[in-house]
C-alpha cells in the first residue's frame, strides 16, 4: 500500500473543514439526559472462566434507551484494581470471550467491555441486539437512520458508551480520578466520542481511529467502512446533503474538541481504512493534552501489540 494521504509535514498542521451544528451541545444534553432518566440497573454476575488471576463478571446495563447492553467486568482477582479502563470494540465485532481483555486486568486495572450493540458477527462474537429499526440502509451500520439524526446509529452507540462509563463509575473500588477508555478504529472513534460526553473520563487511547473527520473521509478510500456511504448515496443520490447533516452529529472531531482528558492517538500512514489525514483532524482538534505516535509503513492494523506497550506505559504516567 502506497503513502496517499497528505505529507507527514502536512498532516500534522491539518485542520479538518468539519463545523459542529449549531445545536450540537443542546442535541447531546438531550439524548443524554433521556437516556439518564431510566435506571442503569447494573448487574454484575460472577463467571468461573478458569482464569483464576482474574474475576470475571457477566455484565448488564441499560443503554440508550433503556435497552440491554451487555459487557465483561474483569479485574485482579480479590484485591481492589489501581485504575479502571472502560474498552470499546471494532467494527462488526462484539465482546467475544473474556480471556481476549486481560491486557489491562494484568497491569492490576479493572477493565469494563462493553459489547457493541448489533455487531459481532464478523471477526468476533456479540450477545447485544439492536431494538431500534430504521429506514432503508445500505448493508452495514454506517448508513442506519442517516436522514435524521435521532434514528442514526451511532446516537444508540455513543450512549451506550456514556452509560458504560456511569456503570464503572457505579463499581465502589472505582478511583474516578483514574478512569480511561480506550479503542481500536470503531473503537477508537467511540472512545474519543465518549471523553468529549463525559467529564469523568481523565484519559482516553483511541488507536487509529474510525468515526472522524466525515468530510475528508468519505470518498477519500475505497475500502469500508466510510465506503458504504459511498454506495449509499450513490443510489440515494438527492440524499447527500440530508447524510452528511446527520453524520456531522457524530464526528469525532466535535467530540475531541470538547474533551478535556488527556490523550494518547495512534495513526498509520499507510492506513486506508481510517486514512492518517482523518485521524489528525481528530487530533488536532482535541482540547486536552496529547500525544500521538505514528506508524510510518502500517495500514490498519497500526502498531498492533506494540501500540498496547505504548499505552500500558503512557497510562501509567498520565493516571500515576
Amino acid at each position: 500500500m502506497p503513502f496517499f494521504d497528505l505529507p507527514q509535514s502536512q498532516l500534522e498542521a491539518y485542520r479538518s473543514s468539519a463545523v459542529a451544528p449549531a445545536d450540537f451541545d443542546a442535541f447531546w444534553a438531550e439524548t443524554l439526559s433521556a437516556s439518564r432518566a431510566k435506571p442503569l440497573d447494573a448487574v454484575f454476575e460472577p463467571v468461573d472462566t478458569g482464569l483464576r488471576l482474574f474475576d470475571v463478571f457477566d455484565v448488564t446495563f441499560a443503554g440508550f434507551g433503556g435497552d440491554k447492553i451487555k459487557g465483561w467486568y474483569i479485574k485482579p482477582a480479590g484485591q481492589a484494581p489501581r485504575g479502571t479502563v472502560v474498552k470499546f470494540i471494532g467494527y462488526g465485532g462484539g465482546r467475544a470471550l473474556p480471556q481476549e481483555h486481560l491486557l489491562w486486568p494484568a497491569t492490576g486495572r479493572a477493565v469494563l467491555v462493553m459489547d457493541t450493540r448489533g455487531q459481532g458477527s464478523s471477526w468476533s462474537r456479540g450477545d447485544t441486539p439492536d431494538p431500534s429499526g430504521a429506514h432503508p440502509a445500505h448493508p452495514g451500520f454506517m448508513t442506519r437512520g442517516i436522514n435524521d439524526p435521532h434514528d442514526y446509529y451511532y446516537r444508540r452507540v455513543y450512549t451506550d458508551g456514556v452509560r458504560a462509563v456511569d456503570v464503572a463509575l457505579g463499581r465502589s473500588e472505582t478511583d474516578p480520578n483514574k478512569l480511561a477508555v480506550v479503542g481500536g478504529s470503531q473503537g477508537g472513534g467511540i472512545s474519543i466520542a465518549v471523553a468529549g460526553l463525559h467529564p469523568d473520563v481523565k484519559a482516553a487511547m483511541p488507536d487509529v481511529p474510525f468515526l472522524c473527520d466525515f468530510p475528508r473521509a468519505v470518498g477519500l478510500t475505497t475500502r469500508d467502512p466510510y465506503g458504504e456511504i459511498v454506495r449509499y448515496l450513490a443510489v440515494h443520490r438527492e440524499k447527500a446533503a440530508t447524510a452528511y447533516n446527520t453524520i456531522n452529529y457524530f464526528d469525532g472531531v466535535h467530540f475531541a474538541a470538547r474533551s478535556k482528558a488527556a490523550a494518547l492517538f495512534s495513526v498509520a500512514l499507510m492506513d486506508d481504512v481510517c486514512p492518517p489525514s482523518t485521524v489528525y483532524g481528530a487530533y488536532n482538534a482535541w482540547a486536552g493534552p496529547k500525544t500521538i505516535e505514528t506508524y510510518t509503513f502500517n495500514n490498519h492494523e497500526g502498531g498492533g501489540t506494540w501500540q498496547e506497550r505504548r499505552q500500558v506505559a503512557w497510562l501509567d504516567g498520565t493516571l500515576a
